[in-house]
């Protein structure tokens, strides 16, 4: 298997139609994906001392975080919006090999930061409202 390169690891916001259409979060520099599953226990007497897990029960979650230079693109003002406002939106996650994920997020955290003669760059952070499912 081939290394797949970071740039390919784009961050796209919906456009919010009913076929909707993505578009690329720009400036973007690093983005990380994290899935996260919360564990259910069923450990018994009859485990005989090794620990148990119940599959497909608990909570996932899949967490986004992306840091890049602020271009002003259109997508970047949806971002911002989503997050002033506090709603739910799709996001696609799309990876070099061609494989997507698409679900809905809430932006949890936006922050800008810049230097006197040096470009201006944001962080951002969403958190997955029901299933990421590939697309």
């Amino acid at each position: 298997m081939a290394a797949q390169k970071g740039s390919a690891f784009l961050l796209k916001i919906s456009d919010g139609n009913a076929t909707p259409a993505f578009n690329t979060v720009a400036g973007l520099r690093t983005t990380q994906m994290s899935i996260a599953g919360e564990l259910v226990v069923v450990t018994s007497k009859d485990s005989g001392g090794w620990r148990e897990l119940l599959s497909g029960a608990g909570v996932r979650t899949v967490s986004v975080s992306a840091a890049g230079i602020f271009l002003g693109s259109a997508a970047e003002a949806q971002v911002r919006a989503r997050a002033l406002d506090g709603s739910i939106t799709d996001y696609q996650l799309s990876f070099e090999d061609g494989s997507k994920l698409v679900g809905r997020f809430l932006v949890s955290k936006l922050d800008y930061a810049g230097d006197f003669n040096g470009e201006r760059n944001y962080t951002l952070t969403l958190e997955s409202s029901g299933a990421v499912l590939p697309q």
